[in-house]
C-alpha cells in the first residue's frame, strides 16, 4: 500500500512539473516565431515538437541500451497513435482546430509516407541498423525541408506579425529571455513525463504484462504528455497552428529520428502481432486525418470525440488482449 501511494505522489508531482513546463515552452516558442518572422506552424513542427519528443528521445534510448527494444518500439508506434487519437482529439474538443491547406499540401503526406516506411522495413521482422541509418538520412532530408519552407515564407510571416514582432523586440525585454523559457521548459517537460513514466511502469509491473503493452499504453501516454500539456494550453489560447504542427512533427521525429537511432544502437525486432495489427492502426490513425481535415478545414469538437474514442478503443482492446496473454 505504501509503494501505490508514493507512486501515486511522484505521478502527481510529474503532473504539475510537466503543466508549468508545457507553459513555459509554449510562451517562449510563440516569442521567438514573432520575432523571426516565422509562423506557428513551422515553430510547431520543428521546435515544439522536438521538444515535446524529447521525453521519448530520452526513455527510448535507454532502453535501447539496456536491451529494452519491445519497450522502445511500443512506445514510439503508441505515441504516435496517442498524438493523433488523444492529443488532437482533446484539443479539438476543447476548441475546434483551423487546418492550415499547407498541412494537407505537405506534412501531413510525409507523415503517412514516414508510417508506411516503417511498416515496410519492418516486413522481414526487424529495424536494422542499415534501416535506422537510411530513416536517419530521411530525417535530415525533412530538417532540410522545413529550413527551406521556413526561409520562404520568412517575409510574409513577418509582414503580417510586424506589430507584434516590433513589441517582442522592445529594449526592455531581453531576446534572450524567450530561449530561457524554451530550454526551462523542455527540461520541466523531461523531468515531469520521466517521473509519471517511472511511476506509471512501475505499477504496471505489478500486473506482469508484457515490455510490448506497456510502451504500447502506458508509456506511450506518459511519453505523450507533453504534447498533450502543450496542446491543451495552446488550445485554450487557440492557437490551432502549434497544435497540429506539433503532433505531426512529433510523429515525424519519432519515427525517422527516434526509431533511427534506436535501431542503430541496437536492432529492433518486429512481432508478427505488430506488422499484422500495432503499424497498421497507426497507419490508419494517420489516413483517417485526411477527411477529417478536408471537412471544412476544421477538426471539429464531434470529430474530437471520434478520434479520442478510437484511442479509447484501442487502449481497452492492447490491455485485453495483453492481460489474456498474461493469463
Amino acid at each position: 500500500m505504501l509503494q501505490i501511494l508514493l507512486l501515486v505522489a511522484i505521478f502527481a508531482v510529474g503532473v504539475v512539473i510537466l503543466y508549468y513546463g508545457a507553459e513555459g515552452m509554449l510562451h517562449g516558442a510563440v516569442s521567438i516565431a514573432t520575432r523571426m518572422g516565422v509562423s506557428q506552424l513551422v515553430i510547431g513542427l520543428t521546435l515544439v515538437a522536438f521538444g515535446t519528443s524529447a521525453p521519448e528521445l530520452s526513455l527510448d534510448i535507454s532502453a535501447a541500451i539496456k536491451g529494452s527494444t519491445q519497450l522502445a518500439f511500443g512506445d514510439l508506434v503508441g505515441s504516435n497513435i496517442s498524438n493523433i487519437g488523444l492529443i488532437l482529439g482533446i484539443a479539438a474538443i476543447i476548441c475546434p482546430l483551423r487546418i492550415n491547406m499547407r498541412l494537407l499540401r505537405a506534412e501531413l503526406p510525409i507523415m503517412i509516407a514516414v508510417s508506411l516506411l516503417v511498416l515496410a522495413l519492418a516486413f522481414d521482422g526487424e529495424i536494422s541498423r542499415q534501416d535506422g541509418i537510411f530513416m536517419l538520412a530521411a530525417f535530415v532530408l525533412f530538417l532540410g525541408y522545413s529550413y527551406r519552407a521556413a526561409r520562404q515564407e520568412s517575409a510574409r510571416v513577418k509582414a503580417q506579425f510586424k506589430e507584434e514582432a516590433e513589441e517582442a523586440t522592445l529594449p526592455g525585454e531581453p531576446v534572450g529571455k524567450s530561449w530561457l523559457l524554451v530550454v526551462v521548459g523542455l527540461a520541466g517537460l523531461v523531468i515531469g513525463a520521466q517521473l509519471m513514466v517511472y511511476s506509471a511502469v512501475e505499477a504496471a509491473k505489478l500486473l506482469g504484462v508484457s515490455e510490448l503493452l506497456i510502451g504500447l499504453t502506458i508509456v506511450a501516454i506518459g511519453t505523450s504528455l507533453p504534447e498533450l500539456a502543450t496542446s491543451t494550453v495552446a488550445a485554450r489560447r487557440g492557437d490551432a497552428d502549434i497544435i497540429v504542427g506539433n503532433v505531426i512533427g512529433s510523429n515525424i521525429f519519432n519515427m525517422l529520428l527516434i526509431l533511427a537511432i534506436v535501431a542503430i544502437i541496437q536492432p529492433v525486432p518486429v512481432s508478427p502481432q505488430s506488422i499484422r495489427v500495432d503499424l497498421p492502426i497507426m497507419i490508419a490513425f494517420a489516413v483517417a486525418l485526411v477527411p477529417i481535415m478536408l471537412r471544412g478545414m476544421v477538426i471539429s469538437r464531434r470529430e474530437g470525440y471520434v478520434l479520442v474514442t478510437g484511442m479509447g478503443g484501442f487502449l481497452a482492446w492492447q490491455i485485453y488482449a495483453g492481460l489474456q496473454a498474461a493469463h
